[in-house]
């Protein structure tokens, strides 16, 4: 898998932006986990959904990476329903 599955065609402008940032992570392993889940769930996701998946698009893959893979715990002020979706869906991926 080298990038993207999904075309960004029907989407609205902000969800496109998500789309492209989440396959442009600077991280490989983020790249997938979190543009995989992009192109799943984008176009399903909800305005508040919408807006947990651009706080968690702020946090440095550094920082992020670990936490999905269960590494370190997950701090409470970013726990939310996407982020257990994104977790979730890591664990069904297939490379």
């Amino acid at each position: 898998m080298t990038g993207t599955q999904r075309s960004s065609e029907g989407l609205d402008a902000r969800r496109r932006k998500l789309l492209f940032r989440s396959w442009h992570r600077g991280m490989r392993e983020m790249d997938l986990i979190l543009g995989s889940f992009a192109d799943a769930e984008i176009g399903a996701l909800t305005g508040d959904e919408i807006d947990q998946y651009e706080r968690l698009l702020e946090i440095s893959d550094t920082d992020f990476l670990p936490m999905v893979t269960g590494e370190h715990p997950v701090p409470a002020d970013i726990d939310c329903a996407v982020l257990r979706k994104i977790m979730a869906s890591r664990r069904t991926m297939t490379f």
